[in-house]
C-alpha cells in the first residue's frame, strides 16, 4: 500500500470499532543495551550519521560501587492527537485514520522545523543538505513505525531484531493483540502525559525521573567520565 491509498485523518483512532490503530510496548525490565534496535533502525532506513529515529539513552543510577544502567528506547509516539500535525504550517507532516501512523511528506516540507519545535519528545530532526544516495535533503524526518513494512504485514525492523523481546507492536484496539494484553495486565506508562498527545508508546517498568531528559543529556563521554571518577575512587581505597 501506498500513502495516498490512506485516508488522512486529524481525529483519533484508539477505541474506534473497526479501525486500526498500531502502538508498541516497551518493557524496560528485558531491554540490555545492546542498541541493535538503533542498528536495525540504521541499516533500514540509512539515516545520516548523528541521527536516529530510534534511540537508547541510558543513565547510571545507584551509587557505586552498587549502581546499574537504566535504559529508555526512545523514538516517534505516534500520537493520537500529534502537535507537529497541527503545527505544521504546510501540511506535510500528517496522520492517516487506517493505523494512525504520523508521517511525513518530504516534497511538501520546508524545513521551517516548526515540528520539530512542537514535539515534546526530541523524536524529529533535519536531514543535512549533503547525501550521496538520495535527493531527500534539508527536511524533517523520524521514525515511521516502518510503515512500509507494517503495512505488508511484517513488524517494525526495530522489534524484528530486539534480542530481548522489550518490544512489542500491534492493534492495540484489537482486545486480543499482544499489545493489548500488555497494556491490559501492566502497569503502563507513557512519556509526558501531561502534554495532552495520548502517545501511543507505553513502558513497562520506565523510571518517570529518567524520561523527560533530551538525547544530549546522555552524552557517553559524561557517563564514561562518572564511572572513571568511580573507578579511581575504588583503587585508592
Amino acid at each position: 500500500m501506498t500513502h495516498k491509498e490512506f485516508r488522512i485523518s486529524p481525529i483519533e483512532t484508539r477505541d474506534v470499532a473497526g479501525k486500526k490503530r498500531y502502538a508498541m510496548v516497551i518493557d524496560t525490565r528485558r531491554c540490555i543495551g545492546c542498541m541493535a534496535c538503533q542498528v536495525a533502525c540504521k541499516a533500514e532506513y540509512d539515516t545520516p550519521l548523528g541521527v536516529n529515529r530510534t534511540w537508547v539513552p541510558y543513565k547510571v543510577v545507584g551509587t557505586y560501587p552498587t549502581v546499574k544502567k537504566h535504559f529508555l528506547p526512545r523514538l516517534c509516539n505516534h500520537c493520537d492527537d500529534p502537535p507537529c500535525v497541527r503545527n505544521c504550517p504546510v501540511d506535510a507532516t500528517y496522520k492517516v485514520e487506517d493505523g494512525g501512523f504520523v508521517l511525513q511528506r518530504y516534497e511538501r516540507c520546508i524545513g521551517c522545523r516548526t515540528c520539530m519545535a512542537s514535539c515534546p519528545y526530541n523524536a524529529r530532526f533535519m536531514l543535512p543538505a549533503h547525501r550521496s544516495y538520495t535527493d531527500i535533503t534539508k527536511v524533517v524526518d523520524k521514525c515511521t513505525f516502518c510503515f512500509h513494512r507494517v503495512t505488508q504485514g511484517l513488524a517494525p525492523a526495530c522489534v524484528q531484531t530486539c534480542i530481548g523481546r522489550a518490544r512489542v507492536f500491534g492493534d492495540i484496539n484489537d482486545p486480543a493483540s499482544e499489545v493489548s494484553y500488555l497494556v491490559a495486565n501492566n502497569p503502563t506508562q507513557v512519556l509526558r502525559p501531561e502534554e495532552g498527545t495520548k502517545p501511543q508508546v507505553f513502558y513497562i517498568a520506565a523510571d518517570r525521573s529518567h524520561t523527560e531528559f533530551g538525547r544530549d543529556a546522555y552524552r557517553p563521554p559524561d557517563v564514561m567520565e562518572d564511572d572513571r571518577r568511580a573507578f579511581e575512587r575504588h583503587l585508592r581505597s
